[in-house]
């Protein structure tokens, strides 16, 4: 699947609810579902930079896809990063650097979070916009 039709999913997903409080609640049961990190991986150059609360990031190439793995002190947090590992994980290097995330805008997801948790969105999309770049010059330099 792509990562264009994963972010139609997710909007569909979330048209079905009428209210944001659900949506919260659904995006809360997302993070529950989060597989867990390896407890080896929550160090502090896993850390992003810019979010309010802690939230790891590890992220590993294997057979030119891009698998990311994350956990987080907070439990919308968490929900939120599952969510983006939903969109990108598993995509070669190259779609994940190209790829425009709507999704964000259209669920209306920055609109509804308080500005340091918005702050903290963009600095995962720049994270694993970052790892996914440097696997793509790894790859390119072989």
């Amino acid at each position: 699947m792509s990562i264009k039709e994963r972010q139609n999913e997710v909007i569909d997903e979330f048209a079905m609810f009428d209210d944001w409080m659900d949506k919260y609640e659904y995006i809360i049961s997302l993070g529950k579902e989060l597989p867990l990190i390896d407890e080896g991986k929550k160090v502090e150059k896993n850390i992003i930079k810019g979010c309010q609360s802690r939230v790891w990031l590890d992220a590993q190439l294997i057979d030119g896809k891009v698998r990311f793995t994350a956990d987080s002190d907070a439990i919308i947090t968490k929900g939120i990063i599952s969510l983006m590992i939903r969109v990108l994980d598993d995509s070669s290097p190259e779609e994940i650097v190209n790829e425009d995330l709507y999704f964000i805008d259209e669920i209306g997801l920055k609109e509804h979070l308080s500005p340091t948790r918005s702050n903290g969105l963009v600095s995962m999309v720049k994270q694993m916009k970052m790892y996914a770049l440097a696997f793509q010059t790894q790859l390119k330099n072989g």
